[in-house]
């Protein structure tokens, strides 16, 4: 394990959820608790050793905080995807994974409000944590709009169930299966999410569903600030790799260093960068506790805004036209393109 940043934690339990579905519930020592605390729709990072390299991959918490007694994430099988294929096939209680502490910004700033959420396929993951947490800790109603390909196919059907007979006035479930209704395309979803169309919205699953979902809300009148979007993404390389890489590219890179201000958690930092450095690593070296995962424009940890100043974005995986129009970019692959800088992370 060549990245300090990770933490080696036992597999308590493998859960079967569906055909193509696993989850892992991972035993966390006491020392270990408030680095692995964690807010609902959030993910964990795993160094995944696969035959013949490691691969780093994110994989959203189905747990929900307070409310389940461990951390606990949900793989679905990949065609030809080695990791989720490698944790389903080969992972058993009692082995070890290398894990990041958690990390994403996909979590509701308050857990009181109505929400509707959009779920397709393994999309339900985070999603689930989001609905647990918020019919516990909530008072708000909550609608669930689950895509999946067919019955089978449904992960947490069970689950789900049960939590809509526990909370028949706050929840309701809208199901909508491939093989029997087709693709779920915008005016689909507009049709069915019409009533609740002026609700905090989280979306989360395959590419086109999460397009068409968007679409939707946003035809629908829905401001672009209320609507927020998970996009799963696989990482190339491990993260230790990435890291070697991105601190060459930063040594390489031409361009002076630029005046930093960042807010973070209320407090604020200033600090200088060096000639072609990250955000992120700026910020690391100067001693900001900034979040982070990937390092590589994948995940969405490091997701902030620049409310002064300009940046160059050298990869992104995560941020959508609207979201670099209002502002918003990762730090890990953001690098200065302005004198001064002002960076403000969400709270």
């Amino acid at each position: 394990m060549s990245d300090s940043r990770f933490h080696r934690l036992t597999v308590a339990e493998v859960i079967f959820e569906s055909d193509d579905a696993f989850s892992f519930v991972f035993d966390v020592p006491a020392a270990l608790r408030d680095a692995f605390a964690y807010r609902p729709g959030q993910f964990l990072t795993l160094n995944v050793p696969c035959a013949d390299a490691t691969v780093a991959r994110c994989y959203s918490l189905s747990s929900a905080p307070g409310i389940d007694a461990a951390p606990k994430i949900t793989v679905k099988r990949v065609r030809d995807g080695r990791a989720s294929n490698w944790l389903c096939d080969r992972v058993q209680a009692g082995d070890a994974l290398d894990v990041l502490p958690p990390a994403g910004v996909f979590t509701p700033r308050t857990l009181d409000g109505d929400l509707l959420l959009f779920a397709g396929g393994s999309g339900i993951t985070p999603v689930l944590s989001i609905l647990k947490s918020a019919l516990v800790h909530g008072r708000g109603m909550l609608t669930l709009i689950y895509a999946n390909r067919d019955e089978r196919s449904v992960i947490f059907r069970d689950e789900l169930q049960q939590l809509a007979q526990r909370h028949p006035g706050r929840m309701r479930v809208i199901h909508w299966l491939d093989s029997v209704q087709g693709i779920p395309h915008q005016r689909h979803l507009e049709e069915l999410a019409r009533p609740f169309s002026q609700q905090e919205t989280f979306i989360c699953g395959p590419a086109l569903f999460m397009e068409n979902a968007l679409a939707a809300m946003l035809g629908l009148g829905l401001p672009r600030a209320r609507v927020h979007v998970e996009r799963f993404a696989s990482l190339p390389d491990a993260p230790a790799q990435a890291d070697a890489s991105a601190s060459a590219a930063a040594t390489a890179a031409p361009g002076d260093g630029a005046a930093i201000e960042t807010v973070l958690d209320g407090d604020a930092f200033a600090f200088d960068s060096a000639p072609g450095e990250t955000l992120l690593d700026a910020m690391l070296r100067a001693g900001v506790p900034a979040p982070n995962s990937c390092r590589m424009g994948q995940c969405g940890a490091c997701m902030c805004r620049i409310e002064r100043g300009e940046v160059a974005l050298d990869s992104n995986h995560v941020l959508d036209d609207d979201e670099i129009a209002a502002g918003w970019t990762l730090a890990c692959c953001a690098r200065p393109a302005s004198d001064a800088l002002r960076v403000v992370f969400p709270d």
